[in-house]
This record gives structure tokens, sequence and C-alpha cells, in this order.
């Protein structure tokens, strides 16, 4: 579980002091956020006993301003208004893929990608939304002036800090998801796959192409199932809840085995007609 991490981690130049300190500090987070003791606080001493980070540690990590972890402005935007280009019938073409779309209202009016970007947000320009998407690689123009979606989802292909975002958040959730099933104290969540280990490069290339077409068409209809649920059944703020629909595939070869060496022969022995 933990190798691909620490190989991201090595490869960007995480050290292990530096993890050390960042686990310090979460499993002080969690001890107090979920293994309180109902009403009572927990004391420094009891997560001491929980973590086993040091008091003087948990001490000073306690009282620490923890800087608040959310999605910059334009990563968020890019999301919803990907999804809503993704799952709106009237950015969609007869074969439900995303159409192109006129850069502003003058030649698109209520189907250009301004008039997209306002249904979303009004709080920022179109052509402000429009540099950063292209920037991050998601959409690009044509000489006719349409915007066209150069993803099927909100995947940036240039910038690191938005990449790394995501890969944040979709694999908390896939471990959230895993954890709550390995316990077995609630409903289990969605978390399934499947697995061989006998195929070919070229029968994984045709799995790799099966699979993410028709995941694509499950994570779309998702998506526009999400887009007109929270249109039409909006929920009190105390009853907001989010979910997240996640798909991957990986492959790789197979480890061989060891060849295994031929015996050697057997020393002869000496006798003293060989001196």
């Amino acid at each position: 579980m933990l190798r691909p991490i620490v190989r991201l981690l090595l490869s960007n130049g995480i050290t292990f002091p530096f993890l050390s300190d960042l686990l310090k500090k979460i499993y002080v987070e969690t001890a107090e956020k979920e293994f309180g003791l109902g009403v009572r606080p927990l004391t420094d001493s009891r997560i001491t006993l929980l973590t086993g980070v040091h008091r003087k540690d948990v001490r000073r990590l306690r009282h620490e301003v923890v800087p608040e972890n959310s999605a910059p402005s334009a990563l968020t935007l890019g999301t919803r208004i990907v999804a809503r280009w993704l799952g709106d019938p009237s950015y969609l073409d007869p074969a439900g893929a995303p159409r192109p779309l006129p850069r502003t209202p003058h030649k698109g009016g209520a189907e250009s990608f301004a008039a997209l970007v306002e249904k979303v947000s009004k709080n920022v320009r179109p052509r402000s939304v429009l540099d950063e998407l292209m920037r991050l690689g998601v959409i690009e123009i044509d000489a006719e002036d349409r915007v066209h979606l150069v993803t099927r989802g909100f995947v940036p292909g240039k910038e690191l800090d938005a990449k790394a975002f995501y890969f944040g958040e979709a694999l908390h959730d896939h471990l959230a998801a895993a954890v709550d099933n390995l316990g077995g104290d609630k409903p289990a969540w969605l978390e399934r796959s499947v697995y061989y280990d006998e195929l070919s490069p070229a029968a994984v290339q045709q799995l790799t192409e099966k699979s993410e077409k028709l995941s694509m068409q499950v994570l779309q209809e998702i998506n526009r199932d999400g887009i007109a649920l929270e249109a039409s059944d909006p929920p009190t703020l105390t009853q907001r809840m989010r979910m997240r629909l996640g798909v991957y595939f990986y492959a790789e070869p197979v480890p061989q085995p060891p060849t295994a060496e031929a015996p050697k022969p057997a020393p002869r022995k000496r006798n003293r007609s060989d001196k």
C-alpha cells in the first residue's frame, strides 16, 4: 500500500523526516477528532498513549494553526464547468459528446463558453477562466474561435499542483471506502475490482481501451444525474453530503520467478594418481 506513495514522495524530493513530522500532525488530529471519550476532551497524555507521539510534540501540534486544505478556486471552478459541459444536454451533441462551444455570447448566445461559465459562477470573468483552463491543458480554441474540451473530465495535463490536488482527493476517498469496508461495522461502500495475470500486452491494451470507454459512460451518466438531483432536490445546509465515484485501471509486468541454476557437478575426489 505504501510503496507507490514512497515512490511518489522520493521522486518529488520529499524526505522521510518531512513525512514523519507530517504524520505526527495527522496522528494527533485523528486521535483528537475520532477517538474522543464522549463529551470529555482528550488530554495530551491520552493522545500520547493512543498515538505514541511524545507529549511535548502533542502539546505543540495541538496549538499550531492548521492551514486550510481547500482546492484552489480555479480548480474548483474548472471542475464544475467541465462537469456542467459533460452533463448538461444543451452542451452535448446527438451522440452525447461535449460540443465545441462558440467562445462569446455574440456568436453562441446561451450555448457559448461564456454563458457556460456564467451558469456556474458570475463572480469570475469568462476570459479569465478560458485562459486558466487553456494553461492547464483542459481546453483548446480552434481557428473558428470555438472552445473544445480536450479531456473527458477535469484532468489537468500541465500543472503538477493541480494534478497532485486531485490525486490526493481521489486517493483519500478510495482509501476511506476501503478502510470502512475492512472495518465491517458499516454498510459496505462500492469498492470492487477484477484481476487477471496471464494476459499478453495486446490483451491488456484491448482491455484498457474497453475499460476507459465503459467507465466514461458510467461517470458521465452519474454526472448528469448529479446535476439534475442538485437542481431538483436541494438539501438544507445541515443535510448537505458529498460523494465521489471513481474508476481506476492499472497493469504491469508479472514478476518472473528466478531461473533455477543448473546443479554444479560434485568435485572429483583426488587420488594419488591425480598428483
